[in-house]
């Protein structure tokens, strides 16, 4: 790892000037490219405190070697100096679009004498028009077929070509009307060409012309009695309208746009594009990257535009590009894509009407592929396998750990303190067995605490039922204490632990603890027992760094329970962390076993985030008849429309209380107590007039 200060270049000679930067590594490896408006201000922020730079930039700096710069005139030579080195050097420190598949294009050789329409797929030919991208092949040659019947642009290869020259015959298509037959002389070159010409005006979206001359000429065949050519015009104009209609209308007519959403999380990121061209979407594309450098959503839209369009040229490049978040450079991409097309582009962030809420629909596609990216990965047999023995690796397990239980705290502001647990078999998620803590054993913030009395209870259960079900065996007490302190009912059990049994009495099961995805109940055995788990983890992987790795150590330690790893992992870093280690343990960032850590440590978060929400929601909500013991919701709701709130109700004597349909002697004296015992919350008063608002709404008291 080598030190920053060791290659920071004098603060003279980084001119202020624009440019592109490049850090390399000891071997002169290239691992990273950036530009900037102003080199010596941009260049500078790599050399700050290691502990205020972000994690990835971190791991850059203390990567590389050396820094070296260009110079260059203008901000948007900058732009088109670092694409080019992003392509020739491949940093891997740059974020880099992978496609999620090869997409085919409908292509029109206009380099040829003969022009072809044909499938395309892979990196675009100069002198060929490409319409597309589409989803699939199938799609184009439906499209092909239709319009053939009025363009009638050869689709031969060029053998077929070859021979049907040599033996004066056309092929099948030249018989049917499907091919003007260009090879046996039907047509001259240059009427040949201009069919292909009026092919390509169609398909990029000036279709109204065709549509509106067709028509016409059909009138006049049905005017002049040429019934066959006006029948052959009409299902021309029909084979037309039914290849637009394979493209749904979604914007204005002649609306040349694309637009690009990003969806992203820590680790990765995935972008969609939709091409609309002439009002119609034409085709769409998307991407999937991992997230190795610093970067927020403008940085990878910026990068979506470089290698969307760093290749193109002309009419490619569309009239606007609609992102969710403008580049930091904003003007000088624009600048940039101006030069590619020959012609102003507008870039900019669609604030109402119909592209908003097309964009909404790119930017639900986005978030569905990067949803579907991460299944394909976590789904797969042997890789989940990979991940497993990579953390048995790097963690010195004896064996794959089949079973992980990850841990995480939740809270707002130390309000609301509650825990999740969440369990993974064989890389994938049991929801059936989650659970969920109220943190009870004190108040106030403490993460660390909170850990360490979560996995007391959670194991301290588990071996209350090892004991419960006679398959404890005998051995002598552990020497430390045993914590006190409410325990979960739902944690359990299986194979008996190789740790000594706890002395002295222990405590009955107390606390709330609701399992499966956030529903409010525990799943049940058939003798109405609650489920008990299968056996016990194999690793335990808490969310945070080194004091809750130790938390969670010192609380299976005091349980006596010594056969169960433990491991956090940190977000900052991504590092893992053991216990009684001073250095986390580093996994590569392509590891499928860091993968795997980091699936479980977000599922445990979202987990824990949705109980803390709920809980939090719920308290705001409550009312004091909420303690009522035996009032429903079908009995409050009737006194509040009785007295018409809270305070009033608070105000009503036991008789009157009893007035209410469905509301007994003893049930009204319990309504009594509980609102005695609740203070009245201070009347609101209007600051304006002094006047006190009187509270209604019959919610709180």
């Amino acid at each position: 790892m080598a030190d920053p200060s060791s290659y920071r270049p004098k603060p003279g000679q980084i001119p202020d000037s624009p440019g592109v930067y490049k850090f390399r590594d000891e071997h002169r490896r290239v691992i990273y490219v950036g530009k900037a408006k102003n080199l010596r201000q941009r260049v500078a922020n790599y050399f700050q405190d290691l502990a205020s730079l972000h994690p990835r930039t971190r791991t850059m700096v203390t990567t590389a070697a050396s820094v070296e710069w260009t110079v260059v005139s203008t901000e948007v030579e900058a732009l088109q100096l670092e694409y080019s080195w992003i392509k020739e050097f491949d940093p891997r420190f740059n974020v880099k679009y992978r496609d999620d598949k090869s997409y085919p294009y409908l292509a029109v050789t206009l380099n040829e004498d003969f022009p072809r329409v044909q499938v395309m797929r892979g990196a675009k030919k100069k002198g060929v028009r490409y319409f597309g991208p589409y989803g699939h092949a199938w799609a184009i040659r439906e499209t092909v077929d239709l319009m053939l019947r009025v363009f009638p642009v050869r689709t031969c290869s060029a053998g077929v070509f070859k021979n049907a020259e040599r033996t004066g015959r056309p092929c099948l298509l030249g018989y049917i009307g499907k091919c003007s037959a260009p090879c046996v002389g039907r047509v001259t070159p240059d009427e040949h060409r201009e069919l292909a010409e009026d092919f390509c005006d169609f398909m990029a979206g000036r279709t109204g012309t065709y549509i509106r001359r067709l028509e016409k000429d059909m009138m006049q065949a049905a005017e002049e009695m040429e019934y066959e050519r006006a029948a052959r015009l009409r299902d021309d104009v029909e084979a037309l309208r039914r290849a637009m209609e394979k493209s749904a209308v979604v914007l204005a007519d002649a609306t040349d746009a694309d637009l690009i959403a990003v969806a992203e999380d820590e680790l990765e990121a995935a972008v969609q594009i939709f091409h609309v061209r002439g009002g119609r979407v034409r085709g769409q594309r998307g991407w999937v990257t991992d997230k190795v450098e610093a970067v927020d959503t403008a940085g990878l839209v910026e990068h979506a535009l470089q290698q969307l369009y760093g290749e193109e040229s002309g009419d490619s490049v569309p009239k606007e590009v609609l992102v969710p978040a403008l580049p930091e450079d904003a003007e000088a991409v624009a600048q940039w894509l101006a030069g590619r097309r020959g012609s102003q582009v507008s870039l900019r962030i669609p604030q109402r009407g119909d592209k908003k809420d097309l964009m909404a629909t790119v930017q639900r596609n986005a978030l569905q592929a990067l949803g579907l990216h991460k299944t394909k990965r976590a789904s797969d047999l042997t890789t989940r396998s990979r991940a497993l023995e990579e953390i048995s690796e790097a963690l010195g397990l004896d064996t794959a750990p089949l079973r992980i239980e990850c841990y995480d705290i939740s809270h707002l502001q130390g309000d609301d303190v509650v825990a999740s647990m969440v369990v993974f078999e064989d890389g994938l998620a049991r929801k059936s067995e989650y659970r969920r803590f109220q943190i009870k054993g004190f108040e106030g913030q403490d993460d660390v605490r909170s850990m360490h009395e979560v996995i007391g209870r959670r194991f301290k259960r588990y071996l209350q039922d090892k004991e419960r079900t006679g398959e404890w065996e005998e051995t002598p007490a552990p020497t430390g204490p045993v914590p006190a302190g409410p325990v979960p009912a739902g944690a359990v059990p299986a194979p008996a632990p190789a740790g000594p049994a706890p002395t002295g009495p222990v405590p009955a099961p107390t606390g709330a603890v609701s399992a499966g995805d956030d529903t409010g109940s525990e799943p049940r055995e058939d003798d109405g027992r609650p489920k008990r788990f299968a056996y016990p983890p194999q690793l335990v992987v808490v969310d945070g760094g080194q004091p809750q790795v130790a938390a969670a150590k010192r609380a299976l330690d005091e349980l006596g329970i010594d056969d169960i790893a433990v491991c956090g992992l940190a977000k900052r870093l991504e590092e893992v962390w053991l216990p009684d280690d001073d250095d986390p343990v580093v996994m590569p960032r392509s590891s499928e076993g860091l993968y795997l850590l980091q699936r479980i440590r977000d599922e445990a978060h979202r987990f824990a985030i949705t109980y803390q929400r709920a809980k939090r929601a719920k308290r705001i909500r409550s009312s004091p008849l909420d303690d009522v013991a035996g009032l429903g919701e079908t009995r409050k709701q009737a006194l509040i429309k009785h007295f018409g709130s809270v305070r009033k109700l608070r105000q009503a004597t036991i008789d009157e209380i009893c007035e209410v349909p469905g509301i007994g002697r003893r049930t009204a004296e319990s309504v009594a107590a509980a609102l005695a015992t609740t203070a009245p919350a201070a009347p609101a008063v209007n600051t304006a007039t002094g006047e006190i608002i009187e509270d209604d709404d019959g919610g709180t008291s």
